[in-house]
């Protein structure tokens, strides 16, 4: 097996590799996750425990990140905590007795859920965003077993980037890669979780509150309606489950996937910290995690969870990147996506407050700009080499909308140029900058230049707006309009709180 993405980083004996399935029967049972790290805070004693801890958890190689990174983050404005970001991936991997839970056929895992956990520097927020497997992103270059780097690919599913190599056990870095060249922020740990052990956890928390909004027996998944407590087999069946519900999407199982991951949760809060809870839960979840090496020792492991255990369940919040269907993909609605990033690059809620006072608006409704935005002071020249004037027109509006205000239209090039680049002078500030513009559009290239003084947006032809696309409309897309909050709909619609009735929202589309 080649394993530059898992080499250990000690030498400790690993696990077995997995492999995975099929493409059809997904998987998305990251959601155990959180509430098994928040719960492992209260149980690193005793050496003989922490022993078993450390030899149940793996770690995947941290010479897959990428060098080119966003900062790391600073302590908030206001209450002084430093804000941290951790990748959750659901890898539908079917080796290591995987497949008894979800059937298929061995093969290269995909991450077919994935969540970016925002931990706020208050330590008393959180966001969880939900990133759709066919989310069409653009993967950064990644480490192949072989010491190879891969170029860029535009236009690839967002699942994709963990099957880059062909590894059993996935690729957890390029996943990592691909998560902040699309947001710009900067991932501090990333946590990989199979059927297996999450199956496992929900066994160890005596089985977790859900509501099945409709009867479904399909491709070997039988749920009864209702509200009924799951474990194990039927926990997984759950969160994994798309056919039967809705229009059998993935949009639909991430809403069960939130709601489930909230009443997991909340069981672990009502039952207390007690470690005849505790201490099985935390069994199953160190050995169902694959680490980055910053969380590879169970003391790592403590100190994190021990952070988040003041979060109440009402100030953890749920969203799903604004989206739209794109044919049977999915793409993601601007600016409404890069107001969400921007918004937690900042350390402030999904409704633009600050943590530290809860009262404060990045901004309020402008009738210059449509979802109004936090104020981005940085000079910004956009060129415009698309052959379409109206690039420059949807450009300028969408920069505004985000708060871009000190824009600039520099002179017309004699010659198009296909792709956008993002030109910055070479500074770390600069670069800072370019990577908070790259949230806008994912698919440009950074390129330094030490002879610019200014940004620069050069917009190529993958920016000309298609004559042929409609309008988003309410039906198949989180629309890009603005509330009287100011924050665009496309976050507020997608948006749920962890303390939600377990009925509400759980589907998406019409049935059939």
């Amino acid at each position: 097996m080649t394993d530059a993405q898992t080499r250990p980083s000690s030498a400790r004996a690993r696990r077995a590799p997995r492999a995975p399935r099929s493409r059809r029967a997904r998987l998305a049972r990251v959601a155990g996750v959180t509430a098994a790290v928040m719960v492992l805070g209260v149980v690193g004693t005793g050496a003989w425990f922490y022993h078993r801890l450390d030899d149940n958890i793996s770690t995947f190689d941290a010479a897959g990140i990428a060098t080119s990174r966003p900062p790391v983050a600073t302590p908030a404005e206001v209450g002084g905590g430093v804000p941290v970001n951790v990748l959750l991936l659901g890898s539908d991997t079917r080796n290591d007795g995987n497949g008894d839970l979800g059937g298929g056929d061995e093969g290269v895992g995909h991450s077919d859920t994935a969540m970016l956990l925002h931990v706020y520097g208050d330590r008393r927020h959180a966001v969880a965003v939900s990133i759709p497997r066919d989310t069409l992103v653009t993967v950064p270059p990644c480490l192949l077993p072989d010491g190879r780097w891969t170029t860029k690919r535009t236009n690839q599913m967002f699942n994709s980037a963990f099957t880059v190599g062909g590894s059993e056990k996935g690729n957890p870095a390029c996943s990592q890669n691909t998560v902040e060249a699309l947001t710009g922020l900067r991932v501090d740990h990333t946590i990989v979780v199979d059927f297996k052990g999450f199956a496992a956890m929900t066994q160890a928390v005596n089985g977790v509150d859900v509501c099945v909004p409709n009867a479904v027996n399909s491709y070997g998944i039988k749920l009864a309606k209702g509200r009924q407590t799951v474990s194990g087999q039927l926990a997984l069946d759950y969160v994994r489950a798309r056919h039967g519900f809705g229009d059998g999407s993935d949009i639909g199982r991430i809403k069960r996937q939130q709601a489930f991951l909230s009443s997991l949760i909340k069981k672990v809060q009502e039952q207390g910290f007690n470690l005849t809870t505790l201490l099985p839960l935390a069994d199953a979840a160190s050995r169902s995690l694959t680490v980055d090496p910053g969380l590879g020792t169970p003391m790592k492991l403590v100190d994190f969870a021990q952070s988040l255990r003041d979060i109440k369940l009402s100030d953890i919040e749920f969203v799903t990147v604004p989206w739209e269907y794109k044919g049977d993909r999915v793409a993601l609605v601007q600016p409404d996506t890069g107001r969400l990033f921007d918004l937690l690059r900042q350390d402030h809620t999904l409704d633009g407050h600050s943590t530290g006072t809860g009262t404060t608006p990045t901004a309020s409704p402008s009738a210059s700009a449509s979802p109004s935005a936090s104020a981005v002071a940085t000079p910004l020249t956009i060129i415009n080499a698309s052959r379409s004037p109206e690039a420059a027109t949807k450009a300028e509006a969408e920069l505004k909308a985000a708060g871009w205000t000190a824009l600039t239209t520099g002179p017309t090039p004699t010659t198009s140029r296909r792709t956008t680049v993002i030109g910055y002078p070479a500074t770390p500030v600069s670069l800072a900058e370019a990577e908070r513009l790259a949230a806008l559009y994912p698919d440009a290239e950074l390129r330094p230049d030490p002879s610019l003084t200014t940004l620069t947006l050069t917009l190529g032809r993958d920016e000309a707006p298609d004559p042929s696309t409609a309008a988003p409309s309410a039906t198949t897309s989180g629309s890009p309009s603005a509330t009287p909050t100011g924050i665009p709909s496309g976050i507020t619609d997608n948006t749920r709180t962890a303390d939600a009735d377990l009925c509400s929202n759980l589907t998406y589309g019409d049935g059939g």
